[in-house]
């Protein structure tokens, strides 16, 4: 992006390149690719440094604010960032009234730890549902049991799953419940590699049942 600055003001942030009347000068959109930064700095026109942004899974980021700097020629960027919420919380309407169901419950806006459990649960339906077909299998013949490594590898994951859900009950704050989607690392022949994956995304592996997945 480029800013035109007058009065070491900033009159226009530029996204893209276009035909700039600078001074009752017309410029052609071509300027934005083919001066220098000089040619641009002359006429006014100077780079804009895009700042950090937040995390959309962790945070609302704010509208960009930009700040000229005369002595670095430039322009920058900087953004606010604010948590959401972790917990669930009543939903109002603008008067500050609670917004009801149509059987006059309360409803709510689900906090990051409900959204977190939700998906926990959903990835562990995933998992599972791949072998209903040795269950609908062994409910038409009798004959057919279901392998001992599938019956270990569901209570496994309704084990992981527990766990993860735990987990994110028992995260704090912010700062932990970020931890529970970070892995951890481990330098190996001079790399870094993934010691221990993330507890949301660490689930017991399939090597011993993918035969029987559908």
């Amino acid at each position: 992006m480029w800013a035109l600055i007058k009065d070491n003001k900033i009159e226009e942030i530029i996204r893209f390149p276009k035909t700039m009347v600078i001074d009752d000068v017309t410029h052609s959109r071509r300027i934005f690719t083919s001066w220098s930064w000089t040619e641009l700095n002359n006429i006014g026109i100077y780079t804009v440094e895009d700042g950090t942004k937040g995390n959309d899974n962790f945070e609302y980021t704010s509208q960009p604010t930009y700040t000229y700097s005369a002595s670095g020629k430039k322009v920058t960027t900087a953004y606010t960032t604010t948590d959401r919420a972790l917990d669930d919380t009543e939903a109002k309407d603008e008067s500050g009234n609670n917004i009801l169901d149509e059987k006059g419950n309360k409803t709510y806006n689900y906090g990051l730890k409900t959204q977190a459990k939700e998906k926990a649960k959903q990835q562990a339906n995933g998992l599972i549902n791949r072998f209903n077909w040795l269950v609908e299998r062994s409910i038409y013949d009798s004959s057919k049991s279901i392998p001992d490594a599938v019956k270990t590898y569901v209570a496994a994951i309704r084990t992981d799953c527990g766990e993860i859900e735990t987990a994110i009950d028992g995260a704090s704050d912010m700062t932990a419940f970020k931890l529970l989607y970070a892995d951890t690392y481990k330098e190996v022949d001079g790399e870094q590699v993934v010691d221990v994956v993330a507890r949301v995304n660490r689930w017991t592996d399939d090597y011993d049942v993918k035969s029987y997945t559908r």
